[in-house]
């Protein structure tokens, strides 16, 4: 009896609370529920908020791992930007050399490609009959063919023989142009000291001059000399040349020749590098393959590890395509990291390459693009499976 009393009591204690708490309420403005859309997206956000911090830990957990993938793509990246580099040095190079030569149009023998990839000689005096036609400038006569320099060692080169105060001189970066027989100036890829004796078809000549950045063919030197030292060592002397610079384009030119301009001839220097060029095109294809993998199998592995937290998570509430976002920022935010070091790894290793590597503005702005896209794409690798899971996994034993 005496705890029936005590419950009673107590349910009519808290019973007359109640119907107070009621009656306040009654009285009380009504509330307006907060619109559901409303809700839906700080649910959303949320849930975005909170995989993303899952997935953060899980790098932070595995973060072995992932820095290995990080390393390694960095690696391919890297050598994408120097592949791309040693491409645009081949073109930049061709612009570099026909710009210096500072001509309207290049006047040659008619039927044959260009300049620098077939040898056909013209009479020197086409630069005296092209100089009296309507519209021309200046006209000076150039000889342009590859040689070989012994200095001692034996490098291939392409020698220039230009008329001396005429088209076709180079820009000299240190010491002074060639004024006499026997004198060169060259570039100074060639890394010789001012004032070597060089060796250009069985003739010595002394290097007073040095150009920079003037080379053609992947990197091959020029070299440059009077016209009258390449017509020795080309044509035994004789007054012809093969090509004819003008300022100023003719209207016509005599019988036997045709006109080049820049744009015809940078085609006709770059035509025997379209296939090494190609090739490097591929191998860059293969390696940004090769990027995708790797982060992908890392992201797929994690994934794999991860099956029963999915499931969690989807028992949860969390939806599919917020796990397979925070698949994807990992994805992600591993190709960024690695893109960071490549440019490091890129700038560090480009000096070291026999051939001249220039990584250009353009690169270097579209790798971070290309990496996030290497990232979303290789988030795949793991999409299905995380997609995959059963929320019912949760509920299940070890």
């Amino acid at each position: 009896m005496a705890a029936s009393r005590i419950g009673t009591a107590t349910v009519d204690a808290v019973v007359p609370a109640a119907g107070e708490d009621r009656a306040r309420s009654a009285d009380a403005a009504p509330v307006t529920p907060a619109a559901p859309h409303a809700r839906r997206r700080g649910q959303a956000a949320k849930g975005r908020s909170g995989i993303w911090l899952l997935a953060l830990r899980d790098l932070q957990w595995r973060r072995r791992r992932f820095g290995i993938a990080i390393a390694g793509t960095a690696l391919v990246f890297a050598m994408t930007l120097l592949l791309s580099g040693l491409a645009a040095s081949f073109r930049a190079e061709v612009s570099r050399t026909i710009g210096a030569v500072q001509a309207d149009a290049w006047v040659v023998r008619s039927g044959i490609t260009g300049p620098f990839t077939a040898l056909a000689t013209i009479p020197t005096d086409s630069a005296r009959k092209l100089l009296a036609m309507p519209g021309v400038r200046q006209a000076s006569p150039l000889i342009v063919m590859h040689q070989v320099v012994r200095s001692p060692e034996t490098k291939d080169v392409n020698l220039f023989g230009y008329q001396l105060h005429g088209l076709g001189e180079p820009p000299v970066a240190r010491g002074r142009l060639p004024l006499r027989p026997g004198e060169a100036t060259v570039d100074d890829s060639l890394k010789l000291p001012m004032g070597t004796m060089i060796d250009i078809g069985g003739r010595r000549f002394r290097v007073v001059g040095f150009t920079h950045g003037m080379t053609l063919l992947a990197g091959a030197p020029n070299v440059y000399l009077p016209i009258a030292d390449a017509q020795a060592i080309a044509f035994e002397g004789r007054s012809v040349t093969n090509v004819v610079l003008v300022r100023g384009v003719p209207a016509a030119v005599p019988p036997g020749l045709q006109i080049m301009n820049d744009a015809a001839v940078r085609a006709d220097v770059m035509r025997p590098l379209e296939n090494p060029i190609s090739a490097i095109d591929m191998v860059q294809f293969l390696l940004w393959i090769v990027a995708v993998t790797i982060i992908g199998a890392v992201v797929y592995l994690s994934a794999l590890e991860r099956v029963r937290d999915f499931a969690v998570l989807k028992a949860t509430g969390y939806s599919t395509r917020s796990l397979l976002g925070g698949l994807a920022v990992q994805a992600v935010l591993i190709s960024v990291g690695a893109v960071a070091f490549a440019m490091g790894i890129a700038r560090l290793l480009a000096p070291t390459f026999p051939m001249p590597v220039e990584i250009q503005p353009s690169a270097m702005a579209m790798l971070p693009v290309i990496g996030i896209a290497v990232g979303l794409i290789a988030s795949l690798f793991g999409v299905r499976r995380a997609g995959a899971v059963d929320p019912a996994l949760a509920f299940g034993g070890p």
